[in-house]
């Protein structure tokens, strides 16, 4: 009798535990599409035979397969990663840039992001070096590039999302340059210094778009996350950080570099196909449901052309919690 008693105690408490799990909810982890960084695209281009004619390998996180020739890459296998990694077209040259690497870990594979210095030079038609950070995000790029006006333009940032997630998690590793101060080189004028170390980052902003008949597109932003990394550091793995909502500046985890709604202008493709700068107007209230995620791994925090050679970030693993 005494076992019988102590076997339903077991079993009501096993029940009641439950209950309280079902009712309490426990933390959900997703894997994005391909956030294992285990598949990769291998582009073979033949770069213009004016400046060597070299074959480059261009990467893209996508399914695993090979594709030679300058062709104008779109993402592949439902992928929703683009990368700092293009097919330029200037003056008639094909030039590549890869700045975002497949590197093995452990089984599988991750991504490597350097911050590097690209140069372009043919006498008496072209002399561009700029610095190319390594960066990836979800979105596309609209290939080719054909110059380094703009670049922001080149970019579809962003993709169609609805849900609220309450953390991003992923595994990270960190090398930083040893400069003081970052430099400026856009391609066609002097290389600058700009003051401030560089640091690595990892940027989530979760946005409530809109677009009025003028085909202008504006946003509300509905969730922030936003990492800087400052120090050389070896593998962390499942880092978890936590989505802030409605408007953060009053937050105990605010930081100054959360402040400024429009940190650097963002693209997006309105509903005539045409690019056009997202204009976040607004903080969103914080019970509000998202239309877009923008989630960008940069070795360079400063934006375009900006940066420090030699700084590089290791992601792997890219999850949301709910």
């Amino acid at each position: 009798m005494r076992m019988k008693k102590t076997y339903h105690r077991l079993l009501a408490t096993g029940f009641m535990v439950l209950c309280s799990s079902v009712v309490m909810g426990q933390p959900k982890v997703e894997m994005l599409p391909f956030g294992d960084m285990d598949q990769w695209v291998n582009r073979e281009i033949k770069e213009s035979g004016i400046i060597g004619g070299n074959t480059k390998n261009v990467y893209a996180v996508g399914p695993t397969q090979t594709i030679s020739g300058a062709k104008v890459y779109k993402n592949l296998g439902g992928s929703p990663w683009a990368t700092s990694n293009v097919m330029a077209k200037v003056a008639g040259v094909v030039k590549t840039n890869t700045s975002v690497f497949p590197e093995k870990r452990g089984e599988g594979y991750c991504a490597r992001l350097d911050t590097r210095m690209e140069s372009v030079k043919v006498f008496g038609l072209v002399d561009i070096t700029v610095l190319a950070a390594g960066s990836m995000f979800l979105g596309s790029v609209h290939e080719p590039i054909k110059g380094t006006k703009n670049p922001q333009k080149m970019l579809q940032c962003g993709i169609p999302f609805t849900k609220r997630p309450i953390a991003l998690q992923f595994d990270y590793k960190v090398k930083m340059s040893d400069r003081e101060n970052r430099i400026r080189a856009t391609g066609f004028s002097k290389i600058t210094d700009v003051a401030g170390k560089d640091f690595p980052a990892a940027i989530l902003l979760l946005q409530k778009r809109w677009e009025d008949k003028e085909g202008n597109v504006y946003a509300k932003r509905i969730g922030t996350m936003v990492v800087r990394y400052y120090a050389t550091t070896d593998w962390h793995n499942n880092a978890t950080y936590e989505i802030l909502y409605g408007d953060i500046t009053g937050h105990p985890d605010y930081k100054p570099h959360m402040m400024r709604l429009q940190v650097e202008e963002r693209y997006t493709t309105n509903s005539k196909g045409e690019s056009v700068p997202i204009q976040e107007v607004a903080w969103g209230d914080k019970d509000d449901q998202p239309t877009d995620m923008i989630l960008q791994f940069t070795s360079s925090h400063g934006g375009a052309y900006i940066g420090s050679p030699g700084n590089s970030l290791w992601i792997d693993n890219v999850k949301l919690v709910y």
